[in-house]
C-alpha cells in the first residue's frame, strides 16, 4: 500500500561550529535526507568564507561559513546545531529568542549549572517559543541508557553509571585542565576545581532524580587523584609535569534522606606511569541498576570492521562521533516539542532516522 501522506520538507539546519564534534554534525546533516544544512557559523576567523564541506574535510556542500549571526537567524532554520566546547549564553539567548530551536552537546543538560544564565535561557525560549535540547553522551545519554534499564525493577535502591577512559591522545585541553588535569597532587583546590570543571554532570543527576521522581536532598562532588611519575606530553600540545594530576576519578552523588540514590562516576587516566595505576579492565560504560532485580548494563564503543584504523588517534573520532549523534538524532522531537528546556525525560523516544546504510 502507497502512504498518501504528503512527504515532509526537510529540516533546516544551521550548523554552530565546525570543531571536532562539530565535523562530523556537518557530515551526519549532510547525508541526512531529512535534514538540510543553509548556514553555518564560523568561530574562527580564519574559517569565514570557506566552504562547510571543506571544514568537515568532505565535498563541498555549497554553503559557506560566516560569523554573521543576523544573517543566520534571517535564513529562518528550523534548528541550530550547536556544538561549541562550551556555551555562550549570550548566543543561546539571541537564537532562542528569534525562535530557532536548538540541539547542543555543549555542557548542557538541564542548565542547572549555568546559575542565573538558566532563567534567560527560559525566557528566551519563551519569547521565540522555541526548545533547546541537550543531548551528550555522559552526562545524559548514558543516564537515560541507565534509567531504561530499570524499568524492569519492582525497586530501585541505587542507579550508577560509569564512565572509564584513556584520554590520553584527546586534544582537549580546554576541557581536561578546568577538571584539574595538570595541576600538581598537593594542590588544596583540586576538588573545588573538579566540581566546577565536571559542573554538567550535576544536571546529569537531577535528569536522572527526575526520571525518577524524586527530590534530591543533596548533591556531592568527590574525587580522587593519580599523579603522573614522568612528564607527559600530550596533544594539544601540552605536557603534564611529574607530579601533577594525570588521572581523576570523580564521583557525582545524590542523596535522599541521607542515602546516596544516584550517582555518576567518571575515571580518566592520562599515560602509562600514574601512581597509584589504575587498572581499566574496560573503556566505556558501565550501567549498574541496585535493587529487585539488580541490573548490569556494559556499553562498549568498538569501530566496525571497514573502520580506517591505523592509529590510537583515529579511535577518538568514534568519540566524537557518539557526541555530535545524539543531538542530530533528536532534531526532529526537539523541533516539534513545546518551548522552553526539554530534556529526554520530556521527549519522546528518539530515533535515528535516515542513517541506516543502505551501499
Amino acid at each position: 500500500m502507497t502512504s498518501t501522506q504528503p512527504k515532509q520538507p526537510p529540516i533546516r539546519i544551521v550548523q554552530w561550529t565546525t570543531g571536532n564534534v562539530g565535523k562530523r554534525s556537518v557530515r551526519a546533516i549532510a547525508s541526512n535526507p531529512g535534514l538540510e544544512l543553509v548556514g553555518c557559523y564560523a568561530w574562527s576567523p580564519d574559517k569565514v568564507g570557506s566552504d562547510v564541506g571543506s571544514l568537515a574535510d568532505i565535498d563541498e556542500l555549497g554553503v559557506t561559513a560566516t560569523d554573521d549571526i543576523d544573517a543566520l537567524l534571517e535564513l529562518k532554520p528550523d534548528c541550530v546545531v550547536y556544538n561549541p566546547m562550551w556555551p555562550d549564553i549570550e548566543h543561546l539567548v539571541r537564537i532562542l529568542s528569534a525562535g530557532v530551536n536548538v540541539v547542543t552537546t555543549a555542557a548542557f543538560i538541564t542548565g542547572h549549572s549555568f546559575g542565573a544564565g538558566r532563567d534567560r535561557i527560559i525566557d528566551a525560549c519563551e519569547r521565540g517559543g522555541s526548545t533547546i535540547f541537550g543531548s551528550g553522551v555522559n552526562p545524559g545519554f548514558a543516564e537515560m541508557i541507565a534509567v531504561m534499564s530499570s524499568t524492569i525493577c519492582d525497586r530501585i535502591d541505587k542507579i550508577t553509571v560509569t564512565e572509564s577512559g584513556d584520554s590520553t591522545l584527546y586534544d582537549s585541553p580546554a576541557t581536561e585542565m578546568p577538571a584539574g588535569f595538570g595541576q600538581p597532587i598537593d594542590n588544596p583546590n583540586l576538588q573545588a576545581m573538579t566540581a566546577e570543571g565536571t559542573g554538567v554532570f550535576r544536571d546529569a543527576l537531577m535528569l536522572m532524580a527526575d526520571a525518577l521522581g524524586i527530590e534530591l536532598d543533596e548533591v556531592r562532588c568527590e574525587a580522587e587523584y593519580a599523579q603522573t611519575t614522568a612528564d607527559l606530553d600530550l596533544p594539544g600540545p601540552w605536557r603534564i609535569k611529574k607530579g601533577c594530576v594525570a588521572g581523576i576519578d570523580a564521583r557525582w552523588r545524590g542523596f535522599v534522606g541521607g542515602r546516596d540514590v544516584v550517582e555518576v562516576r567518571v575515571r580518566w587516566r592520562k599515560g602509562q606511569t600514574l601512581d597509584p595505576d589504575w587498572k581499566m579492565d574496560t573503556m566505556g560504560y558501565e550501567l549498574e541498576v541496585q535493587g529487585v532485580p539488580t541490573v548490569n548494563t556494559s556499553i562498549q564503543i568498538l569501530p566496525p570492521p571497514d573502520f580506517e584504523f591505523e592509529s590510537l588517534a583515529d579511535f577518538m573520532v568514534l568519540g566524537m562521533i557518539i557526541t555530535a549523534m545524539p543531538a542530530i538524532n533528536a532534531i526532529p522531537a526537539v523541533v516539534a516539542a513545546p518551548p522552553g528546556i526539554a530534556t529526554y525525560n520530556d521527549l519522546p523516544l528518539t530515533l535515528p532516522r535516515g542513517v541506516v546504510s543502505t551501499a
